[in-house]
């Protein structure tokens, strides 16, 4: 057997490792202005990659994890940009469950970090009700606890 990937596997294996990379520095305590950078660059790697190979759903999900980077990071317009495109993504191609909920999530908490407090109650609102469709418990939890958040 071959070790040498295909560029499709290729691109999946660096999504998957930068998207992972990503989570744990989002979950890193005391977060350098170094580690801020790197996560930055790891969730557009993640992005890019599933770009390349990826479906509607893996692009939802990405540009999500974009925007809560630099949600995290208190870059709002930003965090606004990639919130706004995750959204369009589930509504787009019919993406429901706690990714709509999550792409609301997104843009809600962007809006809150510009102040907006009309819109990031609004898009907040629109989090909360995709959430109550949302099927399985631990999904619906979690959606909650980070809705409680903002």
């Amino acid at each position: 057997m071959s070790d040498k990937l295909t560029i499709q596997e290729w691109h999946k294996k660096e999504a998957v490792r930068n998207f992972n990379e990503t989570w744990d520095l989002i979950d890193k305590k005391d977060r350098s202005d170094d580690d801020n950078l790197l996560m930055i660059h790891k969730a557009h790697a993640s992005r890019f990659h599933w770009g390349e190979i990826g479906t509607e759903l893996n692009f939802a999900r990405g540009e999500w994890q974009v925007s809560r980077v630099y949600a995290l990071c208190n870059m709002g317009e930003s965090a606004l940009y990639h919130g706004l495109r995750s959204l369009k993504y589930c509504l787009d191609n019919n993406i429901g469950d706690f990714d709509l909920a999550f792409g609301y999530e997104s843009v809600a908490r962007a809006y809150k970090i510009l102040n907006d407090t009309e819109q990031s109650s609004k898009y907040l609102a629109l989090a909360n009700e995709a959430n109550n469709l949302v099927e399985d418990k631990g999904n619906k939890d979690y959606v909650a606890s980070e809705l409680a958040t903002i």
